[in-house]
């Protein structure tokens, strides 16, 4: 999924300027984002005061909207750049094309995973015909130094292990979870898990006392360490838990995001992670230019064009808490 906002400002993030290592409840409220004709979403991160939670950069839920009579998702071609973008619904399907001749739809509870590298394009559209409802959300995955040029891929998982407790399944998107480790390929210690909780239920949920975690409400009433948490909302946890009390109050749908805090500073703009204004500006003429990102074929339609980029470089901000 892209970022389309055409007033996209270069900012800073990453490194342990902003990281908690210590239990914390901090409550992180969306900012609204319409993304094409008739889908509007809620962004948890990048947030006015957390930047990233682990390696994940950009977290965006959006729905259950109701788009029978409606285009639905309509994201043209665009790029990216330094990240890994991972799609999960829990309703509707979302047809994914890249510029390396991917075309795949994903449905609900199927992990998409798209690792962009040094450079890939892509579309997501609803199908058509698609069904009633569209929820879900869309992640960016930061990747490390060491890999943030590796050759471009897609992958398409649909059977995805799962933790379970009385009332509690916790299905393993992406890294490692109480030993259940997902397929899709990840470059930092990371985790990303959709908890499924039947009303009335309470659980505690292993974690890694090393990671910093947030959980993402998707749907219906939920506790987390206490705090009530309501759809759309997200909860930042800090570092040093190694387990997370969790109490349903109707059936509901969380997400669990956590890693190990994010060592790099990194500079993030538009659809582009890189490590420098001047690497931004260059990623952004190339696309421009019709370079480098390739083409995706088949959709109906043109391509984004990029945000105008600011000409100042931006410093490197922040304080250890």
């Amino acid at each position: 999924m892209s970022n389309l906002d055409r007033q996209a400002t270069p900012s800073v993030c990453g490194g342990r300027g902003f990281v908690v290592a210590e239990p914390v409840r901090e409550l992180l409220n969306p900012r609204r984002v319409p993304l094409g004709e008739s889908t509007e979403v809620r962004r948890l991160l990048p947030n006015l005061g957390r930047r990233m939670v682990g390696a994940w950069a950009f977290v965006d839920h959006y729905g259950p909207d109701d788009i029978a009579d409606e285009p639905g998702m309509q994201v043209p071609p665009h790029p990216h750049m330094g990240l890994q973008t991972v799609s999960w619904l829990h309703d509707g399907e979302v047809l994914h094309r890249d510029s390396l001749g991917s075309l795949q739809t994903v449905r609900p509870r199927e992990l998409g995973l798209m690792t962009s590298g040094r450079a890939i394009s892509h579309s997501e559209e609803s199908p058509k015909p698609h069904a009633r409802f569209l929820h879900g959300a869309q992640l960016w995955v930061a990747l490390p130094d060491a890999h943030r040029h590796v050759e471009p891929h897609f992958q398409h998982h649909t059977d995805l292990p799962a933790v379970t407790a009385p009332g509690l399944t916790a299905t393993v998107i992406l890294g490692e979870l109480d030993g259940a480790a997902s397929p899709g390929t990840a470059y930092t210690p990371i985790v990303g898990a959709d908890l499924t909780l039947t009303g009335g239920a309470e659980a505690r949920l292993p974690l890694d006392p090393d990671f910093e975690y947030a959980v993402l409400s998707m749907s219906g009433e939920a506790e987390v360490d206490g705090v009530p948490l309501l759809p759309g909302s997200m909860l930042y946890l800090g570092c040093g838990r190694t387990e997370l009390p969790l109490r349903a109050l109707s059936d509901a749908d969380l997400m669990l995001l956590g890693g190990e805090p994010f060592e790099e500073e990194i500079v993030m703009f538009w659809n582009f992670i890189g490590r420098s204004h001047e690497e931004i500006a260059q990623a952004r003429e190339d696309w421009m230019t019709g370079s480098r990102f390739g083409d995706v074929k088949g959709y109906d339609g043109g391509r984004l064009s990029a945000p105008e980029l600011p000409p100042v470089a931006l410093k490197p901000r922040g304080r250890v808490r």
